[in-house]
């Protein structure tokens, strides 16, 4: 099979519909701020696929009191406290996981093999070895997959990958990204699954770091090696021993010539939710902040020099994703980046195109991880490390 390909069922024959019934049953694994956040794009669909409607089914989570509340608010037919139900429910067509990261494997495997379609978030797996065997269980499956790669569906980083494919950077120089949060900066916050190993697999590499991954995979390209340091600040907090990092920064050098940065820190004061990055070619430079994520800075030859960088206000009809958006200069939210992806998945779902390249396959979620390993295995070494990836495993 095609990188980046995987077989789309057309929608009479998909999982989780009944006769008669058009919609496509979903259910929910997790309450919490990823179930939240996917709920509540589910709910706005309508406004931009109104051609794919949903069913929302069930909520699965394990407090019972805060599940059927959450449930009854999203409008969700049931709340279910066992993941387990959600994979033998047969009015469920598609599994959507958004629990902790310890809970990715089992039940994203699970529902692909019952023959569910897969959303699953990132990081994928918790290290390179449990996102190879998720991806090489629903390969197998063959459902629709995708990984949570939100940042992917804002326009703005839409039409950058755009841009850089159409050539208007020319040859690809310099790669730079961060996403730098501050919600560790005080060292009495509570020790959480987030700080924990075992339930994280990494700290500010795996949560916010993978985004950097994917988004340099997704512009740029592949890694070819990297370098790095990885940090932990503060190693008792209450309720616990911190074990992961609270901050890294690597090189990267990619296989067309490129070299970057990246970086990722939870204790970085000031900055609640910071995510961007610049891209420098040979005929032109973009930026992206996430703070002002309808902006675009672009600078191409042609511009000024001195007069730098030029804004471009992504809120257009003719921009990517925005067809069936708001008028030309009404702003979207940091949650409608959900909206736009399972927009984008239900597509894939009904046979329309298939998940990559905009969209994020569990075989990207698995290359992230591998980088993201590569970059661990640099910071403990001390020493630069050849990105490497495996295929698929043989029956």
């Amino acid at each position: 099979m095609v990188r980046g390909e995987t077989n789309a069922p057309s929608r009479d024959r998909s999982p989780g519909r009944g006769a008669g019934d058009d919609a496509l049953g979903v259910g929910m694994l997790g309450r919490g701020f990823m179930g939240r956040a996917h709920s509540i794009a589910l709910r706005k669909l309508a406004w931009v696929a109104p051609q794919l409607p949903v069913r929302l089914v069930a909520l699965c989570g394990r407090d019972r009191e805060a599940t059927t509340g959450m449930a009854r608010q999203f409008g969700y037919e049931r709340a279910v406290f066992d993941w387990r139900e959600l994979v033998e429910d047969p009015a469920i067509g598609l599994v959507s996981n958004g629990g902790p990261n310890a809970l990715h494997a089992a039940p994203t495997i699970a529902a692909a093999q019952a023959g569910k379609h897969v959303l699953c978030e990132k990081p994928l797996g918790r290290d390179a070895a449990e996102a190879h065997a998720i991806w090489t269980a629903v390969e197998r499956a063959g459902v629709v997959h995708m990984t949570g790669f939100n940042y992917r569906f804002f326009p703005a980083v839409a039409l950058a990958r755009q841009l850089i494919a159409d050539g208007a950077l020319g040859e690809i120089r310099h790669f730079r990204a961060r996403y730098l949060q501050s919600w560790l900066v005080d060292p009495t916050a509570p020790a959480s699954w987030r700080l924990d190993a075992k339930e994280a697999g990494a700290g500010a590499l795996g949560d916010l770091g993978s985004h950097v991954v994917d988004l340099a995979r997704h512009l740029v390209g592949e890694p070819a090696a990297v370098t790095a340091r990885l940090a932990t600040f503060v190693g008792e907090r209450p309720g616990g021993t911190v074990d992961v990092d609270d901050a890294f920064a690597a090189t990267v050098a990619f296989h067309g010539g490129a070299i970057g940065t990246l970086e990722a820190s939870r204790v970085a004061p000031g900055r609640k939710n910071q995510l961007a990055f610049e891209v420098n070619g040979t005929r032109g430079s973009l930026s992206f902040d996430q703070e002002r994520k309808d902006e675009l800075q672009l600078m191409t030859v042609g511009d000024a020099e001195s007069d730098g960088f030029r804004r471009i206000h992504v809120s257009e009809p003719t921009h990517p994703l925005l067809a069936n958006s708001w008028p030309a200069g009404h702003a979207i939210g940091w949650e409608d980046s959900f909206v736009f992806e399972f927009a984008h998945l239900l597509g894939a779902i009904a046979g329309h195109h298939q998940v990559a390249p905009l969209g994020a396959t569990a075989e990207d979620g698995y290359r992230c991880a591998e980088v993201c390993d590569a970059i661990a295995r640099a910071a403990r070494t001390g020493s630069e490390q050849q990105i490497a990836y495996r295929t698929l495993t043989a029956d």
